[in-house]
């Protein structure tokens, strides 16, 4: 066959491919069906885990097993996702009903990981089989081939209760991401009832019904007045509080017991939680918390704040929501797939997509029983006739050659090839008119079943049969009793495993408080040649002066209401307020700059460090301004309140490519410049001749270079100062080189 080339627009190529892949990524991997609430992940693990017969009154099995079974047999994608599927499935401080019974150790809300798969077993929850599988075989959902057509998965699982709401879902796809809280598993099926007895029910009426969303940490949700909106239109951000508690102690003191917290601090946020009020405290935000402990366990939360005698309670509980997660935000996108698609929703819509499921599966399941039914009342019917002419059945038996004889005797009255004893028989045989079911169940029954007893079992299972088969008739034409069917086995569901709701819903006041206001002081920043930083008041300086300046690299006087500007080789400017500096005394050890700032010693060295105080001074002649000068000899002016900005890190200068910053000094007066270059070139020049410009600027060309030359160092010498220095074991006085102009080549040393 002849090769041909396509041609075809690149641009729309990859467009094509890219959609192609984002849809494989949200259709089958990032988010849930609205039909049964499951991820495929989800779906297919279930679902391998029912197939491999581990019920809840089975003994568990290896997670190792399910995961190696499910990723060989239904999902490709490696068994970490599998493995994590499993887990959070298990974890009741995440799911509000869990779908898999977990024997080992699953995590914990603090964040600790599970244990390997290796050791830790499962099986389904009751609540799975029931209301998730309990109807796999009865042919009311779509098969199709896995991955590699060797098995038969289901599209969705024929999920009884509204998944995605119960159970809410978490997933980032691309381009798109669902996060849907979960909800409280009595009132979700409230919600369906009422919908189903009123399907023009609108949002609000259904949250007479479904309160909110009902979280397995507990906690409060605080702006009740938004869920409406959030509900009707499927976006929003739900606000939520850990619940506080006062228990009063020995001798008029008392302490703050956090037993339930936001949703969100699931995890390491606890750690972090408790790393935040130790800032508090530290940073001296707070004098009313003299000890913290975290006394959890399995029984649940308790995080203890000790408070001292006479703290402001209410003050301390708004300075905790404010400033720590203890208040947080749960962004709400009720996004799933529908049809194929995804779509964002409401409560409604959810609810009416489920719904609508219900009725297609239970269509499909009254069929299939109906289809049942109707072939039992046949073979019924003809055994049922059979034992009122056995005697003739037996003699057409005894008669014939073959089953096919029979047979054909039983259904189309053919009486040629079998021997009767009398005329009479042969006549009563020619009409006889069983249908070939009726025939086949006549040959294949057991003499037992004629006995008197039997034969009555037969005809009252035939009265059941009946029965059954008007039942299934009237759910199939009626479609309020099928909802009447469908509302009792909610109720049943909901008996047996609704649970009281955790979480509170209401209107709470913002979180006001007020800082204690920090009193200012005059205190001695220093930072040693190994980076440790620290502050102490300007008395113990005093006092060990000599000692100080030996042992540190940076010392200036500042005030604790200040900010230190660190500015980097990189053109980085990272600032850190004094009071996120520890004071202590002067043997302290202190704490490295890279701690209390956005410094990284590992990838930037510093040039220089002032407190923004110092650069916002304002001289006689003129405001202060900062000189930089990098090694490729370029040099500018900026003014010091450039550096007064809000954010911890910017761009104090801007380096070409290849450039490093070499020097940034503070400019007082009449001062003078001196470049020093590898290759032994000196050019002096005065300061003023440097433009001013902005810190986002390149700069100037301070000192004209030869090819392979840089500059070494740069000096600032004050007027009238006296500077030597080495070059070639030969001394320079700087003050005594003659002042050039700027972008010149300098004199050779």
């Amino acid at each position: 066959m002849e090769e041909q080339i396509i041609r075809t627009e690149y641009s729309e190529l990859m467009q094509k491919s890219y959609i192609d892949y984002a849809m494989s990524v949200i259709v089958a991997r990032a988010l849930p069906d609205v039909r049964d609430g499951l991820k495929p992940v989800q779906r297919r693990t279930l679902y391998d885990m029912h197939e491999l017969g581990i019920r809840y009154d089975r003994p568990y099995r290896k997670c190792a097993r399910i995961v190696g079974d499910t990723m060989g047999k239904y999902h490709p994608h490696g068994d970490a996702s599998i493995y994590e599927s499993l887990v959070v499935m298990a974890q009741e401080f995440k799911k509000g009903l869990p779908l898999v019974d977990g024997h080992g150790n699953f995590g914990s809300i603090e964040g600790d990981g599970a244990a390997a798969m290796r050791y830790t077993e499962a099986r389904l929850e009751k609540v799975t089989q029931e209301a998730y599988l309990a109807d796999l075989d009865k042919d009311v959902i779509d098969f199709v081939p896995n991955f590699d057509a060797t098995e038969k998965e289901p599209v969705v699982l024929p999920s009884k209760i509204p998944n995605l709401l119960i159970n809410g879902a978490e997933g980032i796809a691309v381009g798109m991401a669902t996060s849907i809280p979960p909800h409280n598993f009595g009132e979700v099926i409230d919600g369906v009832k009422a919908y189903m007895k009123n399907p023009h029910i609108s949002t609000k009426e259904l949250m007479e019904y479904v309160k909110g969303p009902d979280f397995p940490t507990g906690g409060i949700v605080i702006n009740k007045d938004d869920l409406f909106s959030i509900y009707e239109t499927g976006l929003g951000k739900i606000r939520l509080r850990g619940k506080v508690e006062v228990e009063k102690l020995k001798g008029g003191k008392e302490q703050l017991v956090i037993t339930e917290i936001p949703y969100t601090m699931i995890g390491a946020n606890i750690g972090k939680f408790l790393n935040d009020v130790y800032t508090l405290v530290e940073t001296k935000k707070t004098n009313d918390i003299i000890d913290i402990s975290n006394q959890s366990s399995k029984e649940g939360i308790r995080i203890v704040l000790e408070l001292r005698k006479g703290a402001d309670i209410k003050n301390l509980c708004n300075m905790l929501y404010k400033k720590t997660r203890l208040e947080d935000t749960f962004g709400v996108n009720i996004l799933a797939v529908v049809n194929g698609k995804p779509e964002t929703m409401g409560m409604k819509d959810v609810i009416h997509h489920h719904v609508t499921f219900q009725y297609e599966v239970n269509t499909r399941k009254y069929k299939n029983l109906l289809t049942k039914e109707l072939e039992k009342k046949e073979v019924q019917e003809g055994l049922i006739k059979a034992c009122d002419v056995i005697d003739l059945i037996i003699e057409i038996l005894r008669g014939s050659k073959n089953i096919k004889d029979a047979k054909e005797c039983l259904i189309h009255g053919t009486t040629e090839s079998i021997k009767f004893k009398s005329e009479e028989s042969k006549k009563q045989a020619s009409m006889l008119a069983f249908t070939e079911r009726q025939a086949s169940a006549i040959l294949e029954m057991r003499l037992y079943k004629l006995i008197g007893l039997e034969v009555q079992a037969l005809m009252k299972e035939h009265e059941t049969t009946l029965k059954n088969i008007s039942l299934y008739e009237d759910i199939l034409s009626n479609k309020n009793v099928m909802a009447k069917v469908i509302i009792k086995e909610l109720d049943r569901l909901k008996k047996e495993y609704a649970k009281e709701r955790k979480t509170a819903i209401e209107n709470a006041e913002e979180a006001v408080f007020e800082e204690n206001k920090l009193e200012e002081m005059e205190v001695v920043f220093m930072m040693d040649r190994f980076g440790y930083t620290k502050t102490v008041d300007k008395t113990t300086y005093e006092r060990n002066k000599e000692a100080i300046e030996s042992e540190n690299k940076y010392v200036f006087l500042c005030k604790n209401t200040d900010k230190i500007c660190i500015f980097t080789n990189t053109g980085q400017l990272h600032s850190v307020k004094v009071i996120d500096i520890p004071f202590g005394k002067f043997r302290d050890k202190g704490k490295p700059i890279d701690n209390v700032s956005n410094f990284n010693s590992s990838e930037e060295s510093i040039c220089g460090i002032y407190s923004l105080a110092s650069l916002l001074q304002q001289y006689t002649l003129f405001p202060t301004r900062v000189v930089f000068g990098t090694r490729t000899g370029m040099v500018k002016l900026v003014q010091g309140s450039e550096f007064d900005v809000s954010k911890r890190s910017v761009l104090a200068t801007k380096l070409q490519p290849g450039d490093e910053l070499l020097c940034v000094k503070v400019l007082k007066g009449k001062e003078t410049i001196v470049f020093k270059t590898k290759k032994g070139m000196f050019l002096r020049f005065l300061a003023g001749d440097i433009p001013e410009k902005k810190k986002g600027a390149v700069g100037v060309r301070g000192i004209k270079l030869a090819k392979e030359d840089e500059v070494q160092d740069i000096y600032i010498l004050e007027e009238n100062e006296e500077k030597v220095v080495e070059y070639k074991e030969q001394k320079v006085a700087l003050n005594r080189l003659r002042i050039g102009n700027r972008d010149t080549k300098g004199v050779k040393r």
